[in-house]
């Protein structure tokens, strides 16, 4: 007879809940009881819950952000005047606080604090949300001509509204998770890798205190031996897995999982309206897309999906118009100069304009200024064997085709200006993934062409993180970083960072 030490762990579990009391065996709690039926109905009501979370969340941001602005206006009012009456500060209160609370609601949808319990960002979007609140309604003050004695409503209602806001919703966390695991609610997931890691995973998560991950099996790259879990299949089965079983989440579970395979993965559950994360140490470039979702016994990123779409891609066209428009003002001198440099150093039209592929692969003409002789394209195939960048790409530093007066705009990325008339067109946008010529774009990989979920951008990520320095893969990983965590803050951020990176001429031939 085994002992209680050599037992499984789900026999000591089970033996830890059973009391012998005269021959009979007793648990913890009537063994009829699955779960409270109120609580069960609830949860399949998909609807309902989505109505009650979001209706709850706005609630509870409406008290937030109405306690931190009358909070910031009673103490102001009670260290200058020493009136700490809470009731003279409602009137004042009310003038600001519409404004205030429209902007939140906006930007917290935007930034997904509304959505499911499993998707919403932890702290640090709370933070950055209410902090982009406070410039925009410091902005939006300053244009409209309103006056104050000082900026203190502006910080003192971001401070407060940091402390409400985040201890309202950190108590809804605990009391939903409460509810939830009450309820017995788990989210169905199946597991990807190749490796031991997928063994460790699957147990962290079964045998967490209060699971919220239901494993219902793994998908494995190469043969695995028992390790406690349900194979389900091969990667190409995938689509047919998270149908079949119900998953709710796919968890890439492997650190040495393949960079294509993961692509792919992405894609897959994605198309089927199911959300990724990966579990710590699974390849660098994921995790660096990845955000944070905490709560869980193992941690766990989760990977989304291009955001273009509905309000993102309003927000983001409005900023590429506004940008180009000015950046078309302002550059006027130089575009002038360039195009007078262009037209009396050499033979050709001013402009070159390149048929590359745009957003869906579909070919637009690109605009830049002639940097080369007029007979480049033709003398491109004689060219092939002096090729110096890897990959798709065809750079040469020292290209014979190449004018003076080209070889210098090229030098500096004036050449690039006139696409800012392809941005105000709607082609392409001043930051996202750079459109390839058609000669490289035939040469690219199937897993490449994910960059080309979006609009093609003037500058990006290749232009302020080494540009033509980097290995061609490389600069597809950098795509798809950016297309994982863009923003506005990343487009001014980018937009900011390609100017040294064209003064300094880093890697531009």
């Amino acid at each position: 007879m085994p002992t209680t030490q050599q037992q499984p762990r789900e026999s000591q579990e089970r033996a830890r809940l059973v009391v012998p009391v005269n021959g009979f065996a007793l648990t913890d709690h009537d063994v009829r009881r699955k779960r409270p039926p109120v609580l069960s109905f609830l949860l399949k009501l998909d609807t309902l819950r989505k109505a009650v979370r979001v209706s709850t969340l706005l609630t509870l941001d409406f008290f937030g952000v109405y306690m931190a602005i009358i909070t910031a206006l009673w103490l102001k009012a009670g260290l200058t005047s020493g009136d700490w009456r809470v009731t003279a500060q409602s009137a004042q209160t009310a003038q600001l606080f519409d404004f205030a609370y429209l902007v939140t609601v906006l930007l917290f949808a935007r930034s997904g604090l509304y959505s499911a319990r499993g998707e919403r960002p932890g702290m640090s979007r709370i933070v950055s949300s209410l902090f982009q609140v406070a410039v925009v309604a410091l902005i939006f003050a300053a244009a409209s001509g309103s006056t104050f004695s000082s900026y203190y409503i502006f910080y003192g209602s971001l401070f407060f509204a940091v402390i409400y806001v985040s201890l309202l919703r950190l108590s809804y966390e605990k009391f939903t998770g409460a509810l939830l695991r009450l309820a017995g609610y788990q989210r169905r997931a199946v597991l990807v890798g190749s490796g031991q890691h997928i063994e460790a995973v699957g147990h962290a998560l079964r045998d967490a205190a209060h699971p919220t991950v239901k494993v219902v099996g793994f998908i494995s790259l190469t043969p695995r031996p028992n390790n406690g879990l349900l194979s389900l299949g091969t990667l190409e089965e995938l689509a047919q897995v998270i149908h079949r079983h119900r998953v709710d989440e796919v968890i890439i579970a492997d650190p040495d999982f393949p960079q294509q395979q993961a692509v792919e993965v992405v894609d897959i559950a994605h198309g089927q309206g199911v959300r990724v994360r990966i579990a710590p140490s699974t390849m660098e470039l994921l995790v660096h897309r990845a955000e944070f979702v905490p709560g869980e016994a193992v941690p766990l990123f989760e990977l989304k999906p291009p955001v273009f779409e509905g309000f993102d891609y309003v927000l983001k066209r409005t900023f590429d118009l506004v940008g180009s428009a000015l950046l078309l003002v302002v550059l006027s001198p130089v575009l002038a100069a360039a195009a007078l440099a262009v037209r009396i150093s050499s033979r050709g039209p001013v402009l070159y304009r390149s048929m590359r592929p745009g957003i869906g692969g579909v070919p637009f003409a690109c605009m830049k200024f002639r940097t080369m002789y007029r007979d480049a394209d033709q003398r491109q195939a004689d060219l092939e064997s002096f090729n110096e960048a890897s990959g798709a790409l065809f750079k040469m530093r020292n290209d014979p085709r190449m004018t003076p007066v080209g070889r210098f705009l090229r030098c500096y990325s004036i050449d690039e200006l006139p696409q800012l008339f392809n941005v105000a067109r709607g082609q392409m946008s001043l930051v996202g993934p750079r459109p390839l010529p058609e000669r490289d774009f035939q040469r690219l990989e199937e897993w490449h062409k994910k960059r080309y979920l979006v609009t093609p951008g003037i500058t990006g990520l290749w232009q302020v993180s080494g540009r033509s320095e980097l290995d061609f893969d490389d600069l597809v990983r950098l795509d798809f970083l950016y297309l994982e965590r863009w923003s506005v803050f990343l487009d001014l951020s980018i937009l900011v960072k390609t100017v040294p990176a064209v003064f300094t001429r880093r890697g531009a031939f």
